[in-house]
């Protein structure tokens, strides 16, 4: 299967080019343009017909909501999913009514985002192969959302939150093979050592990251921390 080809739609060039960053770091995506607001979304819609758009709720010129019921009036076969700040309760349900695939709340967070759009291949690479569907094909689709992708989505263990979990994955993924302390990541996070060391143990013991000592000139070892993928 070709690339899913998606058009961003932010006002925030920040975010924008943070999404530009994420979607690249994703199989099976590429970023084919982006927008500031409804007016370019829409030209842009209409010379590009992107597979999937990233969109905030609030655009200069009109609220994402409008945009999404535009999209499913001119294009019904681009799908959208909102990531935006907006948490209010009618913003969220006239979204899904428009029939958005999926519903980020910022701050956005690699992992997250990550297994959201995995989730959103996994359901166009399903929808394309089937000819016919049965009960359970139906009952999957509807759900998607509710759908787990990851063992890690589960109820987590004591004294983990799973949105704390995700910020300290994400950060020591970009360590790379160099590795990092707790306190690092504890900064980089914005939590103590000890809560930062915590979640790092407890990463190690899902096999998610490996600990090793790393002996200096003076003073006691430091324990680096690497994710293993």
């Amino acid at each position: 299967m070709r690339k899913l080809e998606v058009l961003i739609v932010e006002d925030d060039m920040r975010i924008i080019d943070i999404n530009k960053r994420f979607v690249s770091k994703i199989e099976g995506f590429e970023v084919i343009a982006t927008a500031t607001n409804g007016m370019d979304a829409k030209e842009l819609l209409s010379c590009t017909r992107p597979h999937l758009v990233l969109l905030d709720v609030y655009l200069p010129d009109m609220l994402g909501t409008e945009l999404v019921w535009y999209i499913r009036q001119h294009y019904r076969e681009v799908d959208v999913i909102m990531i935006t700040a907006a948490k209010e309760m009618e913003m969220v349900q006239e979204a899904l009514r428009g029939g958005v695939f999926d519903y980020i709340v910022k701050p956005l967070v690699f992992e997250r985002f990550r297994e959201r759009l995995e989730s959103y291949r996994e359901h166009v690479i399903r929808t394309r192969e089937a000819v016919e569907v049965d009960q359970e094909v139906i009952d999957q689709m509807l759900t998607r959302r509710l759908v787990a992708p990851r063992n890690r989505d589960v109820l987590a263990p004591k004294g983990i939150d799973l949105l704390t979990l995700e910020k300290v994955i994400e950060a020591i993924r970009q360590t790379g093979d160099k590795g990092v302390s707790a306190e690092e990541i504890g900064r980089e996070i914005g939590t103590s050592r000890t809560t930062a060391r915590r979640y790092l143990e407890y990463l190690v013991l899902e096999k998610k990251a490996r600990a090793d000592l790393i002996y200096g000139t003076v003073g006691r070892p430091e324990r680096k921390y690497r994710y293993l993928p």
